[in-house]
């Protein structure tokens, strides 16, 4: 009677962490279409003529801050999934013109690979832990750091607005 008790009490535990794992696969998911189409909206706000612009001489034009943002996606994406990063050893920021269209272009097709690298795996491989800039970390770590780094970046091209007379696109949290 016992042990048919402690089998019911552990496959509840590991039922509610399946469920959990789920729960979060789809709020990554959720978060990462999230972040494309908010990127999208600072993208399309950006004049033509305001992807070569460089609010002062050290910085990157904001055709190159997308851009950057860009290949970061695709790095943090083929590490949690083990697959190649599509890019290589040619990086967005270094051959794609820096032009309204094809920047645009590069920086969606960034987010869909994250996208798709999420909707690929499974709840237990978003958990599973990997060597990753020197540390152990789960796969959603990785996905949460490339997160965090594209939120950065984005918020930068603020200033690059407001210096081209444009007002930023409003904040979308959900």
């Amino acid at each position: 009677m016992i042990m048919k008790h402690l089998v019911l009490f552990f496959m509840l535990v590991a039922s509610t962490f399946t469920i959990a794992n789920a729960q979060s696969k789809d709020q990554l998911l959720t978060d990462w279409r999230r972040a494309k189409n908010y990127t999208k909206s600072y993208l399309d706000a950006m004049p033509d003529n305001g992807y070569g612009f460089k609010p002062t001489p050290e910085m990157r034009t904001f055709a190159a801050q997308m851009l950057h943002l860009a290949d970061a996606n695709y790095t943090f994406a083929a590490a949690a999934s083990g697959k190649p990063n599509p890019l290589g050893k040619n990086p967005d920021e270094k051959t794609v013109a820096q032009t309204k269209e094809s920047t645009i272009k590069a920086v969606l097709d960034s987010y869909d690979f994250v996208i798709n690298t999420i909707q690929g795996m499974t709840n237990e491989q978003l958990t599973e832990v990997i060597k990753f800039a020197g540390r152990d970390l789960s796969k959603t770590v990785i996905l949460n750091k490339a997160f965090e780094h594209q939120t950065h970046h984005r918020g930068q091209t603020v200033v690059y607005l407001r210096l081209k007379g444009v007002t930023p696109p409003e904040e979308m949290l959900f």
